[in-house]
């Protein structure tokens, strides 16, 4: 597993090189064919002993949520956007590195001595804070990470910046380790997942797949929900995916609505191995799934995640059971797929 070093490594959206030349490395042994296309995905064809004809993409994408400066101020704090789905609220008082010599930053926010009328937190409203003291402290369009550390928290617990979708990375480098299959895989590292699934879209074009997986970090949901009243004691949560219950099988999201079939297929499967799985229905949200299910004429699409807390920040956590729950039933459907699994009779 080489999720520690990806989680660590920095890819804003369109920015991904590092994670990318991270990924060459870990699966130079595993591949009969790799390229990096014109948008900077990594494919890697790993051919199948049975059914070298029938092709399997599966799907993670390197990208990780972050932000771009957008201008400097004449006293050298920077304004900044965001690079896909980020709250602004989590914004304040962080650390972050900007552009490509890590600069060290944080994140400027009024103290509440000075502002205590302030109800919300709006990103333009923000700034960050490099040390510098004039407009030449960096370029527009320069990136910027969180600053955080890969961490062991417990036995089976980690926290991390990116498991969204370094995990997913992670378990492609594994399957591929742990191949070949009696199919042809094609493992599509994507990018710019964030921002709108544009790699993805290519990559699914370029592979022309019979069928596909996708593998993710997806939002967990057992955190207080403060719009529940409960009793006394009692921790308020929304049951749709639990940290610690197994691979999320995702019935619907924004992007798409699972095919009976696969999930069907998917759960027989589960069943077979002794995995333990969850469904994910809460609508909100998408997936790579979303651009490769309606690729050339339609492809049956798996999406396979682990539940992680706090996606989308600095900190998610991630239990490493729900990763081989995943890993696990990824190699199981590889070794039972074939090209009749989802044909229309």
């Amino acid at each position: 597993m080489i999720l520690q070093s990806l989680s660590n490594a920095i890819g804003i959206s369109g920015e991904e090189d590092e994670v990318r030349q991270l990924l060459i490395e870990a699966v130079r042994d595993h591949a009969d064919d790799m390229l990096v296309d014109a948008l900077g995905n990594l494919i890697v064809f790993q051919r199948g002993t049975s059914h070298p004809d029938h092709t399997v993409m599966i799907a993670a994408h390197m990208d990780e949520v972050g932000l771009m400066v957008t201008a400097v101020d004449s006293n050298g704090l920077l304004q900044f956007t965001n690079v896909g789905g980020i709250d602004a609220r989590i914004l304040p008082g962080l650390r972050v590195k900007v552009g490509a010599d890590r600069k060290n930053g944080v994140v400027l926010w009024k103290p509440i001595h000075m502002w205590r009328d302030m109800k919300t937190v709006e990103m333009d409203s923000l700034r960050i804070d490099i040390g510098a003291t004039d407009k030449n402290a960096v370029k527009l369009g320069e990136r910027i990470a969180f600053a955080a550390e890969f961490k062991k928290l417990s036995e089976t617990v980690v926290r991390g910046k990116a498991l969204d979708d370094r995990v997913g990375c992670s378990l492609l480098v594994d399957i591929l380790a742990g191949g070949p299959y009696p199919v042809t895989v094609a493992a599509a590292f994507t990018v710019q997942e964030e921002i709108g699934l544009r790699g993805a879209t290519v990559a699914a074009r370029r592979i022309n797949p019979d069928a596909a997986i996708v593998l993710e970090g997806t939002p967990a949901f057992d955190v207080p929900d403060p719009t529940r009243e409960v009793e006394a004691g009692d921790l308020p949560t929304n049951p749709a995916t639990r940290m610690g219950a197994g691979v999320v099988l995702t019935l619907v999201d924004a992007s798409m609505i699972a095919d009976p079939r696969v999930i069907r297929f998917l759960q027989e499967t589960a069943d077979a191995q002794g995995i333990p799985y969850q469904l994910k229905s809460v609508g909100g949200g998408g997936t790579d799934g979303g651009a490769i299910h309606t690729a050339q004429t339609g492809v049956p699409t798996m999406i396979l995640s682990a539940p992680c807390r706090y996606i989308h920040s600095p900190s998610a956590l991630l239990d490493l059971n729900d990763y081989d729950c995943v890993l696990r039933l990824s190699q199981a459907a590889l070794r039972r797929i074939d090209s009749a699994t989802f044909r229309r009779d």
